[in-house]
């Protein structure tokens, strides 16, 4: 559970159900709150936050107690007063209208709820989830694999760390990483914003993980991934483009393996089938849509409905892109290790195929 607002005291997270004696720092989690902070590179917005966490329960000397997990990083950088012309207006394509058609009340200081400064809370779980997966062999990696129209070499299928933070644009190719400096940069100077597509990949899954019909895997990790801020799309596998293939191409055939398991030549099936894994890479998409708040006058109306114009102020991503990879990432790896407890639950021990 995550909790806090853009412009409040702070952000944070409950984490419930993690096991215990699991080794747990504060800078396993920093490294990943590092990459998502504001103010890391002139592409993102340059909100001054370091985002420090701070563990408040749940962890002794090092390790996790089994109890639920506290963490906090304090809004240090807070200007609520930028947005007092927006007390009145509501943002094109922003939750100001929805909340208040909701509740009645809103946060109009930045997105409130709706920033995606609570999506430091995902995050930091996601920290946890990793150190709980990468002791099983588990690992997740995301970069940005378009920015508008300008897209990804096809041939780059398995990129590394390094790849992927060379640029700060988090896109492993380097000629198409330029590329997205140059459009990013010139959509902030026009007072506008660009979308794009983070791709994800977890390697070392087991197979067995997740359940039939509703709880499937790809379900999880679809209803994870478009509850994050700016998601409007999910694929998985050869997702959309299969709808161009015949089930003869698209098919991924078993062949003998290690031991007793199969493998396939193709993963058209992003891993994943019947909801359940089955011990290939997992491969996700999400697309995310331009930022909503630009500074380009916009028509739209006050609260009593009247007619108005607005151009925002305030500081924002022109491209959400290069901080949406580890919220992807973050997202991915919660529901995998969801998905990882509830298997070793029903197997009575941990998972060891």
């Amino acid at each position: 559970m995550t909790f806090g607002e853009s412009h409040g005291g702070g952000v944070g997270a409950i984490i419930d159900g993690c096991p215990p004696q699991l080794p747990l720092t504060v800078e396993d989690i920093q490294v990943d709150l590092d990459r998502r902070r504001p103010g890391q590179s002139r592409l993102v917005t340059q909100r001054q936050e370091a985002d420090r966490v701070e563990i408040l329960s749940g962890i002794f000397d090092g390790r996790t107690l089994g109890t639920s997990i506290g963490v906090l990083v304090r809004n240090q950088d807070a200007r609520p007063a930028a947005y007092e012309e927006m007390r009145e207006v509501y943002r094109p394509s922003h939750a100001d209208y929805t909340y208040d058609a909701k509740y009645g009340i809103r946060n109009w200081q930045g997105g409130g709820r709706a920033s995606a400064r609570e999506t430091i809370g995902r995050v930091a779980a996601g920290a946890i989830a990793r150190q709980l997966l990468r002791s099983h062999g588990i690992e997740v990696l995301g970069w940005v694999r378009q920015v508008h129209t300008i897209e990804i070499d096809p041939d780059i299928q398995n990129p590394s760390l390094i790849d992927v933070e060379a640029s700060p644009t988090r896109c492993p190719d380097p000629v198409a990483a330029e590329r997205m400096v140059d459009a990013i940069e010139t959509a902030r100077r026009d007072g506008d914003s660009l979308g794009g597509v983070v791709e994800c990949v977890a390697r070392g899954v087991p197979a067995g993980l997740g359940d039939p019909v509703f709880d499937k895997l790809d379900a999880t990790l679809a209803h994870g991934m478009l509850s994050l801020p700016a998601a409007r799309g999910f694929e998985i596998g050869s997702g959309f483009a299969g709808t161009q293939m015949t089930g003869r191409d698209h098919n991924d055939p078993f062949e003998p393996g290690p031991g007793q398991r199969p493998v396939t030549t193709t993963n058209h099936s992003g891993g994943v089938q019947g909801g359940i894994s089955n011990g290939m890479d997992i491969v996700i998409r999400v697309a995310f849509k331009p930022t909503a708040t630009i500074s380009t006058p916009q028509k739209t109306v006050d609260r009593e409905n009247r007619p108005t114009e607005l151009a925002a102020r305030g500081r924002h991503d022109p491209c959400v892109l290069p901080r949406a990879v580890p919220l992807v990432e973050a997202m991915m790896l919660i529901a995998l290790a969801d998905h990882w407890l509830r298997q070793r639950a029903l197997v009575d021990g941990p998972i060891d195929r």
